[in-house]
């Protein structure tokens, strides 16, 4: 009987057909920074810039009788659909959250042509799924999971197959971004113990943690879809079985304003245009630390569909993460001269990024919102000194997640 590693490899060889295997490549920046042998599998430079259409094309492949197909995605997987629709002259509906970005959106539909039909459903992904479950059950269908199928797993270690051909050895560790687990899954299932793992989710959308320290699949109450591509609020059933023997030390949770600092580094310094939850696995590295120094290490670039219109969000994010801007509610005293005075304050490296009266009116005091840029955290201590020592009364709201969501 075949192993699941044959299945992937026979799944692997039918796909050369249709698109040629994406890049591993050696990362000499992030190797020298690392102390390791970094590669990044390059999932970004895909068909439809993510690993997705593999899990696709492998669960259409085994179902030539099935003449529609229907799918939930916040847009990655969405495009592997599409492809494989017209690639194989089938009907496809796909099922996305209104949230999806524009971009991902338009791609489908260039992917698809006439072959798909789009419809926008619910705030998040788990709204679209149950629309689309529903539409199968009333409609008939394929219902094609972006995760939570066997044929999809088996299709997503095709990205094993080609890491172990293009490297000649497993790699000694392997950092996998998780959404539903069809990916992680499958890579797991084909590598078995031949690797370390380090499982990588977004802080707003930790379903393998939460199904791990359950012991079983659990449904977040919240998620945050700034990495959509793996904003996932129960991971999968047949995702699960297969992982949940990894244990919580290979698991990693990752703070999303953080992850914006490596999506422009990535961006700024290589020239590769990562999405949110492509970026996942690169940014891991920070943590994983000594424990992969002088280890060959394989991080999986899962996607690159990044709507640059998000770009000046992820490098707000980026800035306040690093401590280089701030914004705080300043009491300025109504008298001529005060602004300047409080110009002064502001060292050569200290830009005013925005400046909003709030509040002001004939009384002695008025509300002002100030936005500050700078090069190095440290300047906002000299700031904050000077402004203690001259009695201005101010209070920091860049971390006041209910404050900054209607001010800033």
């Amino acid at each position: 009987m075949d192993s699941f590693a044959d299945h992937a490899r026979a799944a692997a060889a039918e796909m050369r057909a249709v698109f040629p295997e994406s890049p591993l490549l050696r990362n000499a920046h992030l190797s020298a920074r690392f102390g390791a042998d970094i590669w990044l599998k390059r999932e970004d430079l895909s068909p439809v810039r993510s690993y997705k259409l593999r899990g696709a094309f492998n669960a259409m492949r085994k179902r030539p009788e099935a003449d529609l197909f229907v799918c939930a995605s916040a847009g990655n997987h969405a495009q592997g659909v599409a492809y494989m629709c017209r690639h194989f002259g089938k009907k496809g509906v796909i099922f996305m959250p209104v949230t999806t970005p524009q971009q991902k959106i338009d791609k489908t539909r260039i992917f698809g042509g006439d072959a798909v039909e789009i419809r926008m459903i619910g705030d998040y992904f788990d709204d679209c799924l149950a629309a689309a479950q529903s539409f199968c059950a009333e409609r008939g269908g394929h219902f094609l999971s972006p995760f939570d199928d066997d044929d999809v797993i088996e299709g997503q270690a095709t990205v094993g197959v080609e890491i172990l051909e293009q490297l000649g050895r497993a790699p000694d560790h392997l950092v996998v971004p998780v959404g539903g687990g069809g990916l992680s899954a499958g890579l797991l299932s084909f590598f078995g113990a031949d690797c370390q793992y380090t499982f990588v989710e977004p802080h707003g959308g930790a379903c393998l943690r939460a199904a791990l320290e359950a012991g079983k699949p659990v449904t977040l109450p919240r998620v945050d879809t700034f990495a959509d591509g793996a904003a996932v609020a129960r991971i999968g059933e047949r995702t699960f079985d297969r992982l949940k023997g990894v244990g919580l030390a290979s698991s990693l949770t990752i703070n999303e304003d953080r992850l914006c600092t490596t999506i422009l580094e990535m961006l700024n310094v290589e020239g590769i245009v990562l999405e949110p939850a492509g970026a996942l696995s690169v940014d891991a590295l920070k943590d994983l630390g000594m424990t992969i120094r002088g280890k060959t290490v394989v991080c999986i670039t899962s996607g690159g569909n990044f709507d640059f219109e998000r770009l000046p969000e992820v490098k707000e994010r980026a800035q306040r993460y690093s401590g280089v801007k701030k914004y705080f509610i300043l009491r300025l005293p109504q008298r001529p001269g005060a602004l300047k005075d409080f110009l002064n304050f502001l060292g050569p490296e200290d830009d005013i990024a925005r400046f909003e009266y709030l509040k002001k009116s004939a009384r002695n005091f008025g509300s002002v919102l100030i936005g500050i840029e700078t090069s190095e955290p440290g300047n906002f201590e000299r700031l904050f000194g000077l402004l203690d020592d001259n009695g201005y009364t101010y209070r920091d709201i860049t971390e006041d997640e209910v404050l900054a969501q209607f001010l800033i």
